[in-house]
C-alpha cells in the first residue's frame, strides 16, 4: 500500500496557498494510487519544541527531566517514523523572510539525525532513507526569485529545502511553485493557476 505523508506549515489557516496546493497535490497522489494511507502532519497545529541544552543531553544518554520533553521526543521520533514510512512526501512550503517557516526549520532539526537518517563514512555523508521515495514541494511566494530576477541572491527556501532533503536521501523531489503573489489579484491568479496545471500534470 502507498503511503503519503502530508505535511503543511503556513500560519494563514485557510488563507494559505500553499495549504490548498498541498491539498490538491495529495489528491491528485490519491487518485494516482487508490487506497493510499495518507499520514498527516500540521505543523502550526502541533509543532515540535525547538532544539534545547535538555534535548542535547537526553541524545548523549541524559535523563528525560519532564513530561513535557518527553512528549517532544516521542514526536520528533514520529516525524522520522514519518519519513521512512512514506512512499510520497509531500510539504507546503511558503517563503517566510527569504527562507522556509520556523516551523519547518523546527521539523527538519528533528528529522536529521546522525545515524537515523545520515552518516559520515569514508566519502563524506550518505542519506540513509531508503531510495524511490518522492518529495513533492508546494512552495509560495510573495515576491518573484527566479528567471533573472534581482532578488535571486536571498533566495535560501527552495534551496536549502533541496540541499537538506538530500542530505539525507530525498533526491527525488518535485517542486510546485507559485510566486509573485503580492503583486496583484491578476499575477497572483496566474501563478496559482500555473501551480495547479503542475499539480494536475504529475504522474505516478
Amino acid at each position: 500500500m502507498t503511503t503519503v505523508l502530508h505535511i503543511d506549515s503556513s500560519i494563514l489557516g485557510g488563507y494559505s496557498v500553499s495549504r490548498a496546493l498541498t491539498a490538491e497535490v495529495v489528491a491528485k497522489e490519491l487518485a494516482l494510487h487508490p487506497g493510499a494511507r495518507v499520514i498527516r502532519r500540521d505543523l502550526v497545529a502541533e509543532p515540535a519544541l525547538h532544539l534545547s541544552d535538555a534535548h542535547i543531553a537526553v541524545f548523549q544518554g541524559g535523563e528525560v527531566t519532564s513530561a513535557a520533553l518527553g512528549q517532544d521526543l516521542a514526536l520528533g521520533g514520529a516525524y522520522i517514523d514519518d519519513l521512512f514510512a512514506a512512499d510520497i512526501i509531500v510539504i507546503g512550503a511558503p517563503m517566510y523572510n527569504f527562507s522556509v517557516p520556523s516551523q519547518i526549520k523546527g521539523w527538519i532539526d528533528r528529522v536529521c539525525v546522525a545515524g537515523r537518517t545520515f552518516q559520515y563514512g569514508v566519502n563524506g555523508p550518505q542519506g540513509l532513507l531508503p531510495k524511490g521515495k518522492k518529495v513533492v514541494i508546494a512552495s509560495t511566494r510573495g515576491g518573484v526569485y527566479t528567471g533573472g530576477s534581482p532578488a535571486a541572491s536571498l533566495e535560501h527556501h527552495e534551496s536549502y529545502l533541496r540541499g537538506v532533503l538530500g542530505f539525507i536521501g530525498l533526491t527525488d523531489v518535485t517542486i510546485i511553485r507559485a510566486e509573485g503573489l503580492n503583486l496583484g489579484e491578476e499575477p497572483k491568479a496566474a501563478a496559482i493557476a500555473r501551480a495547479k496545471a503542475q499539480i494536475a500534470s504529475l504522474a505516478a
